[in-house]
């Protein structure tokens, strides 16, 4: 279409009037922006893992395109195009988006692309996988139960189910969810098969396990049937050299990804792990995890790679292994396409390059279809040559797309866009009248002015680009200029006015200023200038314009007249220092003038901080002299932070202690072994420091022999045959050096021989130590000190730690239980040894012994206890045990209690008061119990003035009472039936103004509120003030 109408056009000039434009007619091949746009993607489908057990019955691939006119999009499965109008095949399209409904794996499992077209081009989408995710229940066979001897190392197997994607995390529970096994350098669980290790099985790994098996792409987990581990004792305890079970196969990374390594080793005592990293230092960045069985390298790079190794060691030997680490990249642009309009018969190359390991191979596609070229190369650009162009790099770890769109346009001359504008110059400078008409091919170019056609010559010069330049003009250059430019499709010309001024002159200059930093400075300027034109002076430092607005706190603008500028510096700093210009502008030219303004002030950052030597406590420093800003250096100080100080700087001590101005050189003392420190230099004269220099390269101190035990050495209790030792460890910026651990030393009190234990976790804070031949309740001393791998550092204070006791081995006698009400209940027993305390648990018949009994704890001190909160007319049992730190003892006979009838649930029925002299008497009804009520034995009337006075308590076998009157003060009487099973419900009444509401059915809280009569309550009123009387 666009060759077609070409050609008409060509055959159209050849009949138009010479100087006609015929741009009106050709707009359409013209790229002036008015067109439209091939497809660029702003959405791409992603790979897409579709759990099987999904309750979401749809899968949606993203495609979407930016166009104009809009993009129709298709979609390719498997490079065959899928035909989305088809019935049944449970595909639809909604914006470019192809949703999969109810997607079936076999049909639906493969490689997807999309592609975008309009009347521009077409572009093809990153190809993106749509994969079935499951996770399969572990087996329901039983498994079989693992025996080891203690000592001896294990490996529980957890044989994953089939799952898929392939990458699955792994935890164990033991014994019961949620208990988890916590991983220490004992234990160890396989990331890579989900195996659990036990390096040296110890009598608490009795128990049953079970293999969480998560994926987390699918947000599902399966647990395994529970696997017994029977430890067999062993007397006395074998020793086994280690032996690395987990190794870290050849391992294959990406630039910038995380790696982790594993090794675990089985071996008694229980091995310690050590990486390095053949012909070379472990990465910067790496950390040891799990007690160093796992290596994380983090954001590795290509120099990471090479051969790595671990090996295990403990006092029987030793094992090693090492594998290759490669790294290898993703592919990256280093060069890529972009979108372009090119003029017709233009010349025109792209190019792509792109970086990767292995490198990455390069393929080209136009309009969707390939292209068998490296590069794309254009010579005398067609219109053909238009299209939407995409550049392919890709190597095994993935691909990468770089879309462009190449516009090829053809248009007659035309200044619509670009029209000439008036120019304005001043005499003898130089004026450029610009010619830039939109057009393709380029066209040619002719000036006039007036009637006179312009040729170059020693003033007069036309470019290529179809400017025209004047020089030196005068004012017989003012005047009106044309410009005709023409190509194969047609002419255009433009007119253009030359106005002539009078140039400007600088008449005061700003003049150079010297100040101290504080003080104000002044510029001054004046001009002349054409009296036509209005003036601007602008000011700029060191060439940047000052923004007045914005520096207001230290620029201040005086105008002096139309003609003269006054620039104020307020409280100049080191940093106003420079040249500062005067430009005095107009629309026809420009002038400027420049001064030195000298601020004097501190000292400018040192620079190129470094460290050029180190030992364990000092570093020597250099550096290099930053500007004195016009005043000499006097001193310098040296700061530091480090690891621990965080972002908080210290001043350090140095050598020699005063660091002379014309220093560039010295030694920090008195720094911590084996830490990291950042270094910056201030310099000082006698105007002040200045601003501290940016930080040194972070450097670390060599490592030395801890100085520093631990403290709070002790411990003591635990299980029977078990020493339990405490301590509080050494802070970090006290280890000194690598491998940093504890060595604890202990024997009985009546031995010589002291026993040594090494722990390798810096954080740890206990040990347990287990003899089977160890007695209860032994003294023994204790020492630890501190180790890496320098040496080992001094012994704390010796501490004496007593052995774990035995569990009481006793059950206690019960002497006495008995029932005190229908809730309540006494327990007595006899005093056993060896105990700290004592577990009383009681339950009713119907109740679950273990799972539903109630507890109550008693100090060892006490052989009784009360017992609450029980249940009226029940039968109880009731056990005692006594325990210690290292468990229960045996339980006492079972003991049976029954509890007694609960009291009426009905208060007594006040029914009467009267007064008789100094007294009230009150009366009311008998309560007469039920079947399965206490007899009633008699009635406690609890009377309670109101205020702070005490209460007193009355019993009566009788049904009425004489409660002493109290003049002017308020009381409340409560009146319960007693039984052997306790009180029942209460009735109340107050006096004298009875502000209670009327009730004779029993409250929430089983009492009962009763109100007389308002007859009764006003003749009590009456007597009493008699009697007052």
């Amino acid at each position: 279409m666009l060759r077609l109408a070409l050609l008409l056009h060509l055959l159209l000039l050849s009949f138009t009037p010479a100087g006609a434009s015929v741009h009106e007619e050709f707009a359409d091949l013209c790229g002036d922006g008015s067109v439209g746009f091939g497809p660029v993607f702003e959405k791409q489908p992603v790979d897409t893992i579709y759990p099987e057990e999904s309750l979401e019955a749809n899968i949606t691939m993203n495609c979407q395109a930016k166009a104009n006119p809009p993009a129709t999009y298709k979609w390719m499965l498997n490079d065959r195009e899928i035909d989305i109008g088809a019935e049944r095949n449970h595909y639809s399209l909604i914006e470019g988006n192809l949703v999969i409904s109810n997607p079936v794996k076999s049909k639906h499992v493969g490689k997807y692309s999309c592609s975008a077209t309009n009347m521009y081009g077409t572009v093809i989408s990153k190809e993106a996988s749509v994969q079935f995710g499951y996770l399969d229940l572990f087996s329901t066979d039983e498994r079989t139960t693992v025996y080891v001897k203690e000592g001896q190392g294990a490996v529980v197997l957890c044989a994953p189910p089939p799952h898929f994607p392939a990458k699955l995390s792994f935890r164990w529970i033991f014994n019961e969810f949620p208990t988890f096994i916590q991983l220490d350098n004992r234990r160890y669980v396989c990331q890579t098969t989900g195996n659990l290790y036990i390096s040296k099985v110890e009598s608490s790994d009795r128990g049953n396990y079970s293999c969480i098996a998560s994926s987390h792409s699918i947000s599902k987990s399966v647990f395994s049937n529970y696997i017994p581990l029977q430890p067999l004792t062993e007397r006395p305890n074998r020793k086994y050299p280690a032996d690395l079970r987990v190794k870290f196969p050849d391992t294959t990374a990406l630039v910038g990804q995380n790696v982790t390594l594993e090794c675990f080793a089985l071996g008694n005592p229980v091995p310690e792990i050590h990486w390095r990293k053949m012909e070379g230092h472990l990465p910067q960045n790496h950390d040891l995890r799990m007690s160093g069985s796992q290596l994380h390298l983090y954001n590795i790079q290509v120099k990471d790679s090479g051969i790595y190794k671990c090996e295990a060691i403990n006092s029987k030997g030793k094992d090693y292994h090492s594998a290759n680490v490669f790294v290898e990249a993703y592919p990256e642009w280093v060069e890529h396409i972009t979108s372009k309009k090119k003029e017709l018969h233009s010349n025109y190359t792209m190019s792509c390059k792109a970086s990767g390991k292995p490198e990455p191979k390069i393929r080209w596609l136009k309009n969707g279809h390939q292209i068998d070229e490296k590069d794309v190369h254009f010579r005398n650009l067609t219109l053909d040559n238009s299209g939407m162009y995409q550049c392919i790099a890709e190597n095994r770890h993935g691909v990468i797309y770089a879309n462009a769109e190449l516009q090829v346009f053809a248009c007659p001359p035309t200044f619509e866009h670009n029209p000439i504008k008036t120019v304005m110059v001043a005499k003898n400078s130089r004026a450029v009248l610009e010619c830039r008409p939109y057009a393709a091919p380029t066209p040619s170019f002719t000036w006039s002015k007036g009637t006179e056609l312009l040729s170059n010559s020693t003033r007069v010069f036309i470019w290529e680009d179809g400017s025209l330049e004047i020089r030196d003009v005068t004012q017989s250059d003012e005047g009106q200029y044309t410009c005709f430019a023409s190509n194969i499709l047609g002419k255009a010309s433009s007119v253009v006015s030359l106005s002539v001024t009078d140039s400007t002159r600088i008449t005061l200059p700003p003049s150079d200023a010297d100040v101290n930093a504080g003080e104000d400075a002044w510029m001054r300027c004046a001009a002349s200038h054409d009296p036509s034109l209005d003036i601007t002076f602008i000011w700029s430092l060191d060439g940047r314009v000052i923004d007045l607005d914005k520096g207001r706190l230290h620029y201040e603008r005086v105008p002096n007249g139309n003609s003269s500028d006054e620039l104020k510096i307020k409280n100049a700093q080191v940093k106003h220092a420079g040249v500062y210009s005067c430009t005095a502008q107009t629309t026809a030219d420009n002038v400027t003038a420049s001064a030195r303004l000298i601020v004097r002030g501190p000292p400018g950052a040192p620079g190129g901080v470094r460290v050029i030597n180190k030992t364990e406590t000092t570093v020597t420093l250099q550096w290099s002299r930053g500007a004195d800003n016009h005043k000499s250096i006097s001193k310098y100080t040296i700061q530091y932070r480090d690891d621990f100080l965080k972002d908080a700087w210290s001043n350090a001590r140095t050598s020699p202690a005063d660091v002379e101005g014309n220093a560039e050189m010295a030694t920090v003392v008195n720094l911590f072994p084996w830490t990291e420190y950042e270094f910056r230099v201030i310099a000082a004269n006698i105007l002040g420091s200045g601003d501290p220099s940016k930080p040194s390269p972070k450097e670390r101190t060599l490592d030395a022999v801890p100085v520093v035990a631990p403290s709070e050495v002790g411990g003591g209790g635990g299980t029977g045959r078990e020493l339990i030792i405490t301590w509080t460890p050494v802070q970090p910026k006290y280890h000194y050096g690598p491998n940093f651990g504890y060595i604890l030393a202990f024997k009985p009190q009546d031995q010589k021989e002291w026993k040594r234990m090494k722990v390798t976790d810096s954080e740890s804070k206990r040990y347990i130590h287990k003899d089977p031949s160890m007695p209860p309740v032994t003294p023994f001393d204790v020492k630890i000190k501190a180790f890496n791998s320098k040496g080992e550092g001094p012994f704390s204070i010796k501490a004496v730690v007593y052995s774990g006791q035995d569990a009481p081995s006793e059950a206690p006698a019960v002497i006495e239980g008995r029932a005190l009400s229908a809730s309540t209940a006494i327990i007595s027993w006899k005093h056993v040894a060896n105990v700290e305390g004592y577990k009383v648990k009681f339950w009713t018949n119907q109740q679950d012994r273990e799972g539903r009994a109630q507890e109550v704890a008693v100090s060892g001190m006490e052989n009784h206890t009360r017992i609450e909160g029980l249940k009226p007319n029940s039968e109880y049992n009731i056990e005692v045990r006594g325990y210690n730190s290292a468990g229960y003892g045996p339980p006492s006979k079972h003991l049976k209690v029954q509890t007694k009838k609960p009291p009426p649930d009905r208060p007594p029925k006040i029914i009467g008061t009267k007064v008789k002299g100094q007294f009230i008497n009150i009366a009311w009804e008998a309560v007469e119990p039920l079947s399965n009520e206490s007899k009633v034995d008699g009635y406690r009337v609890l009377f309670k003035p109101k205020g702070n006075q005490t209460s007193t308590l009355y019993t009566t076998n009788k049904r009425s009472i004489d409660i002493p009157l109290l003049a002017d003060k308020e009381f409340v009487v409560e009146i319960r039936a007693h039984t052997d099973g306790g009180v029942g419900a209460v009735s109340q009444i107050g006096f004298p103004d009875n502000n209670y509401p009327a009730s004779g059915a029993a409250s929430k809280g089983g009492g009962v509120t009763v109100n007389q009569s308002f007859c009764i309550f006003s003749l009590s009123l009456a007597l009493l003030f008699f009697l007052n009387l």
